[in-house]
């Protein structure tokens, strides 16, 4: 009887992978096709362990995919719609090529439409992993609400994404789920706090579509992502509204109507609604509003430890008190500002926001009403200015969110140079980290700029030391000459008096000195025989002390096991690289605060020259 074994590569992962040639081969599509289905199904490629077993022996790096992903995507309908894309297309290049355009408007008339609700269905079980996959789809469709239509961007998707994203802002606003922001050249960051999921996405600055000389973004991929996110957030932002009970789409109170007549419904609601500054209607007026609403925690749970729950008590104290940052308070924005982040942040903290009626619809007070508190200006000086109120720069609005307390504005007056803007998303960092006293300020409130203020001062205090010592020092050497020739005077005195009594006394205090000797060394002795005796100090030797220590980390070193070698090595080469970043950023840090000092020495030299004048 003669057994026949497998082939080589039936099994194993020669049987587990196949290239992305024989894939399209099995599904019968085009690249393009097969590239949109893989992006709209969230299927990528695999890499393999062994890649030469994976390739049947082929050289070379090639395109792998799951041998079950592509049988998954056999089974897709979405297969069918592309084909009859395929045919749609087709069809209307004939009857263009005949010039049949009754024939080729029928065809346009029956446009095959492609509908992708059930794959976000499939791709998201329940609500909180949509939300967990949250943070591209934000950044993306918030990137492409920016732009004007292009060649393979349509404009009617850059419209849908702009809706969508400011729908998603108004929720956030009523949900006061916003935690966190900073701004950098990318544009503004945020992270949300939605259903115990952190959520973070980018908004860029509002600067003019500059278009791609080379053609180095794929704009048609990044389309087909955006093709699926917008039904994505669509589902998204149904569920959040309901969640507050609130309409979706959202609705408000119509109380402009001698705007409305300027402009049409729909552009009127639109303009109103991106504004930001109005509150929506809800679904039912009688139920609990977010704000009344309290956070409680679970008490009873017996895996959490006490010092946990403290932790998690102080937080959930510290959120409730963010929330209502801005409560009472009423801002003014002026026309250079940033108006869409600010109205944002302001609101999402129970502020109220208004700004000149000629920029844009929306506002809800004017400039002279003397219940403003704060008017946000980015310019160096005002004509007319109000007592009332105080006049800050937009950075003031950031760093109180992110010290969750409302800084002093002190330093954030009109025309003030600001202090440095730091990122708050910074807690989970690595040992080897060089953490600024800012920054350590904002990661830790209590601790506070000790070392920067105590230098100021004992910069200040060390000028007036030197002065006050040099004007000391030339007094008292005066004084110090007199009395010292009052002591030689009286010296003189009184060693002739005590001369003679000197005499008398040594012959009888020598034979009792003798006697007391004589008892201190019988104590001293019987002493020593009773007391214990201290060890000796040995003094250690430096390095004699590292030497050792060093000795004993290279055998460590040895006792690595071979295949873990090449992973310490980059280890420790990424430690030294860390390390080094370091030492430069501290060094360039001193430098910095050398010349500052310096300046401030030079201004305060000048101020008191222009005093002694």
């Amino acid at each position: 009887m003669v057994v026949i074994g497998k082939k080589k590569y039936q099994s194993g992962e020669g049987a587990q992978f196949m290239t992305r040639k024989s894939a399209l081969k099995k599904l019968q599509l085009s690249l393009n096709e097969f590239r949109k289905l893989c992006i709209l199904k969230g299927i990528y490629p695999r890499e393999p362990r062994n890649r030469k077993r994976a390739q049947k022996g082929d050289v070379g790096i090639k395109t792998l995919y799951h041998k079950k992903d592509i049988q998954f995507l056999m089974h897709e309908p979405i297969i069918w719609k592309l084909r009859d894309y395929k045919i749609f297309n087709r069809k209307v290049g004939r009857a263009r090529a005949l010039r049949d355009f009754a024939e080729m408007k029928k065809y346009l008339s029956n446009h095959p439409t492609l509908k992708l609700d059930h794959i976000v269905k499939e791709r998201y079980p329940t609500f909180i992993d949509a939300l967990r996959d949250l943070d591209d789809c934000l950044t993306l469709c918030f990137l492409f609400s920016t732009f004007p239509s292009l060649a393979h961007i349509p404009r009617d998707q850059s419209a849908l994404c702009r809706r969508l994203t400011i729908e998603f802002l108004h929720f956030v606003i009523a949900a006061k789920a916003l935690r966190k922001v900073f701004i950098s050249i990318k544009g503004y960051y945020y992270q949300a706090e939605i259903k115990g999921q952190a959520i973070n996405w980018i908004v860029p600055h509002h600067f003019s579509f500059e278009p791609q000389e080379k053609r180095e973004v794929d704009f048609k991929v990044m389309s087909i992502f955006v093709e699926f996110y917008i039904v994505m957030l669509g589902f998204v932002n149904y569920r959040l509204y309901h969640s507050l009970n609130l309409f979706y789409p959202p609705q408000f109170n119509n109380t402009g109507q001698c705007e409305k007549n300027l402009v049409d419904e729909e552009a009127f609601v639109s303009e109103r609604i991106s504004a930001l500054n109005v509150p929506l209607m809800a679904l039912d007026p009688t139920i609990q509003g977010v704000e009344d609403e309290e956070m409680e925690l679970d008490q009873f749970s017996k895996d959490v430890d006490a010092q946990q729950l403290e932790a998690a008590k102080l937080e959930a104290e510290k959120i409730k008190k963010l929330k209502t940052l801005f409560k009472g308070l009423k801002f003014f924005l002026n026309r250079e500002v940033p108006r869409e982040p600010l109205v944002f942040v302001l609101r999402c903290f129970g502020g109220e926001v208004s700004w000149d009626k000629l920029l844009f619809v929306g506002a809800t007070f004017d400039e002279n009403d003397e219940t403003i508190t704060h008017q946000i200006v980015d310019r160096p000086s005002m004509d007319k200015q109000f007592l009332s109120r105080n006049y800050v720069q937009p950075q003031w609005v950031f760093d109180s969110v992110n010290a969750r307390e409302l800084l002093p504005i002190q330093k954030y007056l009109m025309g003030a140079v600001l202090p440095p803007h730091l990122s708050p998303f910074n807690e989970s960092r690595l040992d080897q980290t060089y953490i600024p006293p800012e920054e350590r300020a904002l990661i830790n409130p209590e601790y506070k700029l000790k070392d920067v203020e105590d230098e100021e001062l004992s910069s200040e205090n060390e000028e007036d030391k030197q002065e006050n010592e040099t004007a000391d020092m030339e007094e008292g050497s005066e004084e110090e000459e007199e009395e010292e020739e009052d002591d030689d005077d009286d010296e003189e005195e009184e060693d002739e008096d005590e001369d003679e009594d000197d005499k008398n006394e040594i012959k009888v205090s020598d034979k009792e000195k003798e006697k007391e000797k004589e008892k201190k060394r019988e104590q001293m002795q019987k002493k020593k025989a009773m007391k214990v005796k201290a060890g000796e100090v040995r003094k250690e030797d430096p390095y004699e002390k590292e030497r050792q220590e060093k000795q004993e980390y290279r055998l460590r070193e040895k006792m690595i096991k071979k295949k873990h070698r090449n992973l310490y090595k980059s280890m420790m080469q990424g430690r030294k690289e860390r390390a080094k970043e370091i030492w430069l950023l501290r060094k360039k840090r001193r430098i910095h605060d050398n010349a500052e000092k310096e300046k401030h020495k030079e201004a305060r030299k000048l101020k008191k020259r222009k005093l002694i004048e």
